[in-house]
């Protein structure tokens, strides 16, 4: 946020700091229980609590034991792989889909844009567990239910709707020309598309591909309805922690989650930094 200038009224400066303290309470009340589990993680009892050790900063009070069962056992790394096994496939997916629907509903001779643009953006508007007791019932008659199939393919169905809003959000500022001058040199759609559509809308297609890889590695509701005992992820185990076994282990898997949550976003924000310059919104 930018200094005030000199010329400030006073009314515009009780407002400037009003507006940042109001800001400072919103960021505290989001990251707050963020803050609260990340120390927890390294409790060296078995407990959810801080413990006096960890409140006077004790070494002895502090622990890796945690993150040690996660990596040790079985049935966490069962579910890790399980996670990392399907995300990507449904990432995979939601971003084909998604681009292609973009890219389609794009163009100004599409009928019915608005109605198809809400039909395909519903698995974000309808509460999850609707979506997830639909696709129970469909999938059961198809035979998918309890499938990695079914998992993967109800999985790219949640995450396909914000790879379309991220890409269409970057089609907004695409020039059209520049198709219109691919095809007039003698380009097919389909080398204008890889040559000089593409490259302009990474950015957009990887964002959106990072929001539907983080949709899928954390949903828990519908992998519960599909799922089987064999495609236990690691929200079901961190779900199934809580309800059975109370392990502080779920506060070590929750920190690492978190971390590669910051990861995604930083990622998020080079792309969208990205995606300005070229589309000339800042200086490179």
């Amino acid at each position: 946020m930018s200094a005030l200038p000199a010329y400030a009224s006073t009314g515009q400066r009780v407002w400037h700091y009003t507006f940042r303290t109001i800001c400072g309470l919103i960021f505290f009340f989001l990251i707050f229980p963020i803050l609260v589990i990340l120390p927890l993680s390294f409790n060296a009892q078995d407990f959810f609590t801080f413990t006096k050790e960890m409140l006077a900063f004790d070494p002895a009070g502090y622990s890796l034991k945690h993150y040690e069962d996660f990596f040790t056992n079985p049935d966490w790394q069962q579910a890790m792989r399980n996670s990392f096994a399907i995300a990507p496939v449904a990432t995979l997916l939601a971003t084909s889909f998604g681009t292609l629907a973009a890219i389609g509903l794009s163009q100004s001779h599409v009928p019915y844009r608005s109605a198809i643009m809400a039909v395909l953006i519903s698995p974000m508007i309808v509460p999850l567990i609707i979506s997830a007791a639909g696709m129970y019932f469909f999938y059961s008659r198809i035979g998918l239910q309890g499938t990695y199939v079914g998992v993967v393919l109800a999985h790219a169905a949640l995450g396909t709707p914000f790879v379309i809003i991220t890409v269409t959000a970057t089609l907004v500022g695409f020039d059209r020309s520049l198709v219109r001058a691919a095809a007039s040199l003698g380009a097919n759609p389909v080398t204008t598309f890889f040559k000089v559509q593409m490259p302009l809308i990474v950015p957009g297609v990887v964002s959106g591909a990072l929001f539907a890889f983080i949709t899928s590695f954390d949903e828990v509701v519908v992998v519960l309805f599909l799922g089987s005992a064999g495609q236990k992820t690691l929200p079901w185990q961190m779900f199934t922690g809580l309800r059975e076994q109370i392990s502080p282990t779920i506060l070590a898997v929750a920190s690492l989650m978190v971390a590669i949550s910051i990861a995604l976003l930083t990622v998020l924000e080079l792309l969208r930094r990205r995606s300005e310059r070229l589309r000339g919104l800042t200086p490179s």
